[in-house]
């Protein structure tokens, strides 16, 4: 998106500090701010605020019961607003900056709107590593509600461009930050009382890599209905029938590929699942905007990142 837009600013370069500047004080007075991270760019507002966590809400058109992700500077803030065991300890000290998220028992002081938390006694932690959404938790001195800045349900954002197309005048200011790195959602882990752990969303940092740390996940699944974002049946839809694991385009559709298997966009021709991640909400974009009426994904293998990719692509195929 071009940085001349009314409502978008480049946030790059020389234009950082004044841009991380400005949408810190919109932040501060209620506002909601666009902001690139590392895996998508977030619909940002202070999570102390019920006034602005209702804009976050009333933006997205988010259901009230789909709780959202708080960001936060460090472990030390962190530790204002959860009660951080040894497991979760371990898991920030490993992970953190990075995408990777926790829910944890909240504190009853933690002074946070109750809405981020969807009314759960839990709340969900990340502590971002993209320079932009650091320098705006620091300028504010807030954690930042966050979730993906784009209508609820549809493809997350990893450009400015996208947070314009579907957002529009519903947020207050876009910071132009470029393309997302990771261009897939955190990596969600319950961390349950006594150590066990439940991974409720696959991403960037893979099942392997906790249970390296913690030991074997002690759920298959999450119980008990929403414990965090990204956990609807339906949600990531480009608004077409999408069918997966196709080896070839059927007649009217359009074919995103993968390795070996070609298309009118390809998420990694190399067969590479962190390219492949990357570019997954760019080629589900391009479904979105093309004439076809359908469109067909090549198969992508189920292992490391793989497990994230198609389990975004499950739930916009549903």
């Amino acid at each position: 998106m071009a940085a001349t837009k009314s409502n978008c600013l480049l946030a790059q370069g020389a234009a950082l500090a004044q841009a991380i500047a400005v949408a810190a004080e919109l932040i501060c007075n209620g506002g909601t701010v666009a902001v690139p991270t590392e895996t998508v760019y977030g619909l940002a507002a202070r999570a102390d605020s019920d006034i602005a966590v209702a804009a976050i809400y009333r933006a997205k058109g988010r259901p009230d019961f789909n709780p959202l992700i708080v960001h936060v500077a460090d472990l030390a803030q962190a530790r204002t607003l959860a009660e951080i065991d040894a497991a979760a300890q371990m898991l920030a000290d490993r992970f953190w900056p990075g995408p990777l998220t926790l829910v944890l028992p909240r504190r009853a002081d933690a002074g946070l709107s109750v809405a981020v938390s969807a009314g759960l006694p839990t709340v969900a932690l990340r502590c971002p590593a993209h320079p932009v959404m650091r320098g705006l938790i620091a300028a504010t001195g807030l954690p930042l509600a966050a979730p993906s800045a784009n209508r609820s349900g549809g493809v997350s954002p990893t450009s400015a461009a996208h947070v314009a197309a579907s957002l529009g005048d519903r947020v207050d200011l876009i910071l132009d930050g470029g393309d997302c790195a990771r261009g897939l959602e955190s990596t969600i882990v319950a961390v349950r009382p006594g150590g066990g752990w439940t991974l409720l969303r696959p991403g960037p940092i893979a099942r392997v890599d906790i249970a390296g740390l913690l030991g074997p996940d002690t759920e298959i699944a999450a119980k008990g209905g929403i414990e965090a974002p990204g956990q609807l049946a339906s949600h990531y839809a480009p608004g077409k029938p999408l069918r997966l694991n196709a080896e070839a385009p059927e007649a009217g559709e359009f074919m995103i590929g993968f390795g070996a298997i070609a298309g009118e966009v390809t998420l990694s021709a190399g067969g590479d699942l962190a390219e492949a991640a990357a570019r997954l909400y760019a080629c589900l974009h391009a479904v979105a905007a093309t004439s076809h009426g359908r469109a067909a994904v090549a198969p992508i293998p189920d292992i490391g990142l793989g497990e994230a990719i198609n389990d975004r692509l499950r739930r916009a195929a549903a």
